[in-house]
């Protein structure tokens, strides 16, 4: 009897051990609330396409806008690209605008691109794009990072983590 107590007792033990853990891993990798002013700062960007064109943001305000955070060396990120690419050429008609903010080298950027084209732009954030993302609410600066901002220029959606088919088809009901 003595040894199925303590069984009982390491398992549950080990049970509130796990959940302790996953509470952390919840509250570290939720997003943060958007900074004050960080959503002036997002439409006052400017960024250099893969061509050299000027990616000016606040030429995009007033339509919904999908803004992800990517790099070429992060593997979800580039696996979630061609679910982007789709959500985009299925809801461009209906006001919906995609912007790839690529946080890695122009260089490396540029080549990718040959390999996998996108439909939607693409800004090359470099590092500065990890103190952007962190400003709208992603606490670690970890990739892929997703923002929906509204018609009104305001955050609605934030996701950490790589996107899923249903979350784009509830984003897409924004419109």
């Amino acid at each position: 009897m003595t040894l199925n107590r303590r069984t009982l007792w390491m398992t549950g033990l080990a049970a509130a051990s796990g959940a302790a853990g996953m509470g952390v891993a919840w509250w570290r990798y939720q997003p943060n609330p958007v900074g004050a002013e960080a959503e002036a700062v997002f439409w006052a960007s400017q960024f250099e396409g893969p061509n050299g064109e000027v990616v000016d943001l606040l030429a995009w305000r007033g339509k919904p806008l999908l803004v992800n955070f990517w790099a070429t060396w992060c593997p979800p990120c580039v696996e979630e690209l061609p679910l982007l690419n789709a959500f985009y050429r299925a809801q461009v008609s209906r006001g919906w605008q995609v912007l790839g903010l690529a946080v890695d080298r122009p260089s490396a950027v540029r080549s990718f691109l040959q390999k996998l084209p996108l439909d939607f732009p693409v800004g090359m954030a470099g590092l500065a794009g990890t103190q952007l993302s962190r400003d709208l609410g992603n606490p670690t600066g970890g990739l892929p990072y997703t923002v929906v901002m509204g018609t009104d220029g305001t955050v609605l959606h934030r996701k950490i983590g790589k996107v899923s088919e249903t979350d784009l088809a509830q984003w897409a009901q924004l419109a």
